[in-house]
């Protein structure tokens, strides 16, 4: 089979999504008008795992139209839009993905994809590079896999410190133009917006509680505060905890915090830093969120294990009643807030990120590298910011310091 999907009958409102999303996503599509005569994409096969969305979507049409051969799958299956990926199925496109995939379908849709022993791989969060390593028999004509997001390029880092990394990886989350922009803008944006939909309740004047402050958190951070919100950010890192003090917001262990936030949100890649514990703390209303890559970071079970009941009361929002009579609001359960219960980045900031992601791709495929750890070479993540600027009609001064 060639695609596997929910409903094929989707693909009209899939593809006005995808098209709507190629209106604005001017830098990739200057990015592939000069990948387009050399030939490094003609006749490879490229799998993708990655959130499986419009923006998404459009890379995947890019990488064909510049003669690539395409393999794609959801690194989460509550962040699958179905439209979408019936629409990329009748574009030729070989795709697996379906909302709500089980973990026995998530793992059936990566074998589909990596069954084409790709050339290259871009993965989100590490489980083709992690299948990868399980099965080497799949990767036999890989020359590199260019890694999206914090979570995954942690697991990299992790195989390289101990000499497993057996595969060229670029870490495209440490470039500049990825965790400056998507991890902070991007999600900073695009969590809020999500959050405010889902629950259309008002942000100005409530306490949020942000876990984690690293580039996600940061954006999550400002943008809450932009809103009006009373910011409190709970860290394990001193310099990142300090670094929120002088941001202006209130730093605190999260067992204090726990009674005092209206809202919640992770943003750390840890497994289950808000636990019963700190539920069982929490005011009654308060709103549980995961900005996360992986849904481990709220402990969803160790939730149902207290819960007296538990009711879905909107859509993408579970009311769990507690010992104590209080109740919390779980959103997207758990999944990645912006995506499983919203639209994603704006496609502006992916844009960026995905001519970062055809650039790193032109170079693993255009060079014979080792195994091992890469990081963006800065010409290419240099590139994509001009290329950004020009778009926007922004020019900057010349840099005529002397040459070290």
């Amino acid at each position: 089979m060639d695609y596997d999907v929910k409903d094929l009958s989707l693909a009209p409102y899939g593809q006005q999504k995808i098209d709507w999303a190629a209106r604005w996503m001017k830098v990739l599509n200057q990015v592939a008008d000069r990948f387009s005569t050399d030939g490094i994409f003609k006749g490879k096969r490229i799998a993708l795992c990655i959130h499986l969305e419009a923006k998404t979507a459009y890379l995947a049409t890019v990488l064909q139209r510049l003669g690539a051969e395409v393999w794609i799958t959801s690194s989460n299956a509550l962040s699958t839009k179905d439209d979408v990926c019936a629409a990329l199925a009748k574009n030729g496109i070989h795709v697996f993905a379906k909302h709500g995939a089980n973990q026995e379908e998530y793992r059936q849709f990566i074998r589909d994809i990596v069954s084409a022993n790709p050339n290259a791989v871009v993965d989100d969060g590490g489980d083709i590079c992690e299948f990868f390593h399980s099965h080497p028999e799949y990767a036999s004509n890989l020359k590199g896999i260019c890694e999206e997001t914090t979570s995954g390029v942690k697991r990299l880092k992790e195989l390289a410190a101990t000499n497993r990394l057996r595969y060229p990886a670029v870490a495209i989350n440490e470039a500049r133009s990825k965790y400056l922009f998507d991890n902070r803008y991007g999600t900073g944006q695009s969590t809020w917006t999500a959050i405010t939909a889902l629950t259309n309740i008002t942000i100005a004047g409530k306490t949020v509680v942000i876990i984690g402050y690293g580039w996600v958190g940061r954006g999550l951070a400002i943008r809450a505060a932009g809103l009006g919100a009373n910011v409190i950010v709970t860290e394990i890192d001193p310099w990142k905890g300090l670094e929120a003090k002088m941001d202006g917001f209130r730093v605190m262990p999260i067992m204090e915090a726990a009674p005092l936030g209206h809202f919640f949100i992770t943003a750390t890649g840890e497994n289950k830093v808000i636990r019963p514990e700190h539920m069982q703390l929490m005011p009654d209303g308060a709103f549980l969120a995961n900005a996360g890559h992986f849904d481990y970071e709220v402990d969803v079970p160790g939730l149902q294990k207290i819960a007296q009941s538990v009711t879905t009361v909107r859509d993408e929002v579970e009311e769990y009643v507690l010992p104590n009579g209080n109740r919390i609001y779980l959103l997207a359960q758990g999944g990645i807030i912006n995506i499983a219960g919203g639209l994603g980045h704006p496609i502006e900031i992916l844009d960026l990120s995905f001519a970062l992601q055809l650039s790193c791709l032109h170079y693993v495929l255009g060079n014979n590298l080792t195994p091992g750890f890469y990081y963006v070479p800065v010409e290419i993540d240099e590139m994509v910011v001009r290329e950004r600027l020009n778009v926007d009609g922004c020019a900057i001064d010349i840099d005529m310091r002397p040459k070290k």
